[in-house]
């Protein structure tokens, strides 16, 4: 086995481990209304840095990174990606907090890594 083929599934105890390492439950929600319990590492930070002044900012700063293969293995439609205007269905994320709140995001952008099979995606939180 090569050095990508064992890094993909070390994946499994490195992102999704939600017993001993920092995997977190997730739910992840593709345009066409079906749903996955994944495990993922989300991060959802009330502090950025603004680029033109290099100046800490109170902002929101959301995130989230999926194993491929276990995207692939559920009953998804492809791989979630970001949508440019308000006119398309959203993939959607769906997690809680530290203290058990639930937050509901959509997919601004999404980063996808063949090589390792990862995607992580920059959310932006939602009202529902």
């Amino acid at each position: 086995m090569n050095l990508r083929d064992q890094a993909e599934q070390d994946l499994s105890i490195v992102l999704e481990d939600d017993v001993h390492g920092f995997g977190w439950p997730t739910t992840l929600i593709d345009p066409d209304g079906n749903t996955a319990d994944l495990i993922g590492q989300s991060g959802d930070i009330g502090l950025t840095i603004d680029p033109d002044t290099g100046q800490a900012v109170t902002g929101r700063l959301a995130h989230i990174a999926l194993r491929i293969s276990s995207i692939n293995d559920s009953v998804l439609t492809g791989l979630p990606r970001g949508v440019a205007d308000n006119t398309g269905k959203p993939w959607k994320i769906r997690f809680n907090d530290i203290n058990g709140n639930v937050f509901n995001y959509i997919v601004h952008e999404a980063m996808v890594d063949r090589s390792l099979g990862i995607v992580t995606c920059i959310i932006e939180f939602i009202k529902v």
